[in-house]
């Protein structure tokens, strides 16, 4: 596509959007009012009622501290009251920092601390997991109506707020978190035109109708739940059903007694759901009112997309992107689904280009590292600016770091250039794994690499311990329990004498990996 033909669709599909991601819904609460809006944790929200509990929420926010330009951390899994405190913190043009509770105590210190929240928020009535951080950080429970009892933290007196712009493209609506190749965590500064600009995509490949119930269970901590299923449900006038765990039990049961019409899932969604099918003894799963089935987050085995298809007779739709394009790169359309693994084409209103190691583009039908441009670019790596100047150029060109190739217009991923491994969805970088495995008293060194599973990868960790020491596998796995969340975990750990090194002394991981 012409640049002159991208910066037209890109126009169009930000034409009428607007400034602020709490108002994505605000056309639906005046139009549909007793249309279903949120679902979730026995409560059912229309959009009408949605308004009103956003606003009471800012409201209290602001009696709690909260200024515009503030980082506000709320710890939770999916539900309504997460919802609801996102688009309030939007309201105020603070920065809403989602985090799951599942992270260890260590990952979440570390988050508090690199953004210097001003308050953090504990829905402790949807997850222990949420209130045991919150007993720990000597939080207070607070009663804030519709959400019920939430734990609130001390406020941090000492943070500065940010500068607050006008523009969309400038304020930051959200910070989520990913680790970096360091081992050290980086916060993408999403603005509300990055995300709203994905919902508007969303809405035109979807086609989402206010008969539609999506099923919400990625993440609103991770990308594609905050920006695809929450924004790009609300832009449609659907409803998104937020829980707060998979369960494929429980998604079969949602599907047969409540409507179920679209899926976002990462492989490993589908893969637990086939194997639900054949533990419980079922001859098919209930098709009910699904219409799509969507998948990204990691690499599609195309064994796993045939059995799916079959077992639901809807395509499954591959799709490709990256938290800091916040997500979407592009997609499989469901009006040209395809045989193949492929990622589809690339989403309208944005440019890709290939690059070889040389920095020219490579030719057509080469494997090159992956660069895009355009409105779902993110501001920025918070409080990193040479991490930033890395990944985004002068022109305004981010480099996703990792290798692709063309097919015509269609778009293949073909591997990382970095050593990222994608476990269930969700990214583990090897240098926070080996970062804490290195902390462990008997340990010397040690190197993470991914291993190829069905429709996943998982962590193998090989050790070097140091001379005399004693510790064991298990002693190694239980260090690990501690310090990461379960995705980052090892599955394996292994106990070398010594570990492959070049002269430098350098470890030669692909040696272990082999």
């Amino acid at each position: 596509m012409a640049p002159s033909q991208v910066e037209a669709a890109a126009q169009q599909l930000l034409a009428g959007l607007p400034q602020r991601l709490d108002q994505v819904f605000r056309p639906w609460a005046r139009s549909a009012p007793k249309q279903p809006a949120l679902i979730g944790d026995g409560k059912v929200w229309t959009y009408g009622a949605l308004a009103g509990i956003v606003d009471d929420v800012a409201a209290e926010l602001s009696k709690h501290g909260v200024r515009p330009g503030d980082r506000v951390m709320v710890v939770s899994e999916n539900s309504p009251a997460l919802a609801a405190l996102i688009l309030a913190i939007s309201a105020l043009d603070a920065w809403s920092v989602s985090v799951n509770p599942r992270l260890s105590e260590r990952e979440i210190d570390q988050i508090r601390g690199h953004c210097g929240a001003r308050v953090l928020y504990y829905t402790v009535e949807v997850s222990e997991l949420a209130a045991a951080h919150a007993r720990r950080h000597e939080a207070h429970e607070v009663e804030m109506g519709p959400l019920g009892t939430l734990a609130v933290s001390p406020l941090n007196e000492a943070t500065e707020p940010e500068p607050v712009a006008q523009d969309s493209a400038q304020q930051v609506a959200a910070l989520l978190y990913t680790s970096g190749t360091t081992g050290n965590p980086k916060g993408v500064m999403l603005s509300h035109r990055n995300i709203l600009f994905n919902a508007s995509v969303s809405r035109l490949l979807r086609k989402p109708t206010p008969e539609d119930i999506i099923y919400g269970v990625l993440p609103m901590s991770h990308i594609v739940g905050f920006s695809i299923i929450l924004a790009g449900t609300l832009i449609g006038g659907s409803a998104v059903h937020l829980v707060p765990k998979y369960d494929p039990a429980a998604f079969v049961g949602a599907v047969r007694d409540h409507g179920i019409s679209l899926l976002f899932g990462v492989p490993t969604t589908y893969q637990r759901l086939l194997e639900y099918k054949a533990t419980a003894g079922l001859n098919a799963l209930p098709r009910g009112r699904l219409r799509g089935l969507y998948v990204a987050g990691a690499p599609l085995d195309p064994t796993l997309k045939a059995m799916v298809e079959q077992e639901f007779g809807l395509p499954l739709l591959n799709g490709y992107g990256i938290t800091e394009c916040a997500p979407g790169i592009s997609g499989v359309r469901a009006e040209a689904p395809r045989s193949d693994t492929s990622v589809g084409t690339v989403i309208p209103g944005i440019e890709v280009r290939l690059v070889g190691r040389d920095g020219a583009a490579v030719a057509e039908g080469t494997v090159g590292e992956l660069h895009v441009r355009g409105p779902n670019v993110m501001r920025g790596y918070y409080r990193a600016p040479e991490a930033t100047a890395a990944a985004i150029d002068k022109e305004g060109w981010f480099n996703t770091g990792d290798l692709a190739r063309f097919e015509g217009e269609t778009l293949f991923i073909a591997g990382r250039t970095k050593e990222l491994i994608i476990r269930s969805g969700f990214n583990v970088y090897p240098a926070e794994v080996e970062a804490v495995l290195n902390a462990h008293p008997a340990v010397m060194q040690s190197a993470a690499v991914g291993r190829a599973v069905q429709a996943n990868e998982e962590v193998v960790a090989y050790v070097q311990l140091l001379a005399g020491a004693q510790a064991t596998v298990d002693d190694l796995m239980a260090h690990a329990a501690r310090q990461l969340t379960a995705y980052k975990r090892p599955s394996e750990i292994v106990i070398l004498e010594a570990l492959p090194t070049s002269s430098a002394g350098k470890i030669l991981k692909h040696r272990l990996s082999a």
